[in-house]
């Protein structure tokens, strides 16, 4: 069970504020039941509103950038993509305590990747390929360039290599230094993205995704959104698939091998950044960490 609290200043916020910033704010819904919604998300906390609602609130001041951004691009987004995305459908202020903008969405069913087993899917795997190539193709002229509102994902890999060797270090006793620090570099001996910026939901991971009977029906969490270099987009290859639902992924998205590799070395740099940082405060977030580090260094 992941936590409530996972960053060091990260607000304390429980269902009865968000009563009382529903009540003050948007009195229709102030009879709602609020209920927290359990989720090994990082940068907001969800309550569920009803049966039709979700409140969104960043949990920390580096996540507040998200709120406009996601009430800008999403509503634009959703009718050029094949699968649900959220819906923002009110945007809420400062308000009882609570210092940021926060969102109102349309409630999105489905069970996430975390909970249903379909790391073999081949049918999810190409159903997500397709959901990021319709995405890729949306004009990106006017995007948000990556950057510190999506925590620079779609930037140079080598951005990352600091923090990456930080983490290793802190691995020592975790992981095979010499493997991990290889396959690292191999990474980054990629050829850059030379091509122009594209669109990236920029945070593929299990959670972020929502399945019915079985079926891919909405990608979520878009804090991570703007427009950069498509390699993080792969991501989930590791983090998520396994075997041939891995190959049908790359298949699918048909991603050029450079692409690819840079994509390895964003699920490897991701992987052991979270694994130090959330070992004791998400346990799942970890656990997905370990795995993503092991499936890497598999191939």
């Amino acid at each position: 069970m992941t936590t409530h609290k996972m960053h060091a200043d990260e607000l304390d916020l429980d269902a009865e504020l968000v009563r009382r910033l529903v009540a003050e704010q948007f009195p229709q819904w102030a009879d709602l039941a609020v209920a927290r919604v359990d989720s090994a998300g990082t940068d907001n906390a969800i309550y569920r509103l009803g049966d039709d609602l979700a409140a969104r609130l960043p949990r920390r001041e580096n996540a507040v950038a998200q709120v406009d951004k996601e009430q800008r691009w999403l509503p634009w987004l959703a009718p050029q993509l094949p699968l649900a995305i959220p819906a923002p459908i009110a945007r809420g202020r400062p308000g009882s305590g609570y210092p940021w903008r926060w969102s109102v969405y349309r409630w999105l069913d489905g069970d996430d990747g975390d909970s249903v087993d379909v790391a073999g899917s081949r049918d999810v795997a190409r159903s997500l390929a397709a959901f990021v190539t319709a995405l890729q193709r949306i004009d990106a002229v006017d995007g948000p360039p990556a950057g510190a509102h999506n925590f620079h994902r779609g930037c140079p890999l080598e951005r990352r290599d600091p923090y990456v060797r930080r983490a290793i270090a802190a691995l020592a006793h975790d992981v095979d230094v010499d493997a991990v620090s290889r396959c690292w570099e191999a990474a980054l001996e990629a050829p850059p993205w030379n091509r122009p910026p594209v669109w990236i939901h920029g945070d593929l991971a299990p959670g972020n995704l929502l399945l019915r009977d079985g079926r891919l029906a909405a990608v979520i969490d878009f804090g991570a959104l703007g427009v950069g270099d498509p390699a993080c987009e792969s991501m989930v290859a590791w983090n998520l698939f396994t075997g041939d639902a891995r190959s049908a992924f790359r298949d699918a998205l048909s991603p050029d091998d450079a692409t690819w590799a840079r994509g390895r070395g964003w699920a490897l740099s991701v992987a052991l950044i979270q694994w130090p940082y959330y070992r004791a405060t998400n346990p799942r977030l970890a656990a997905q960490s370990i795995r993503a580090v092991a499936a890497v260094l598999s191939g």
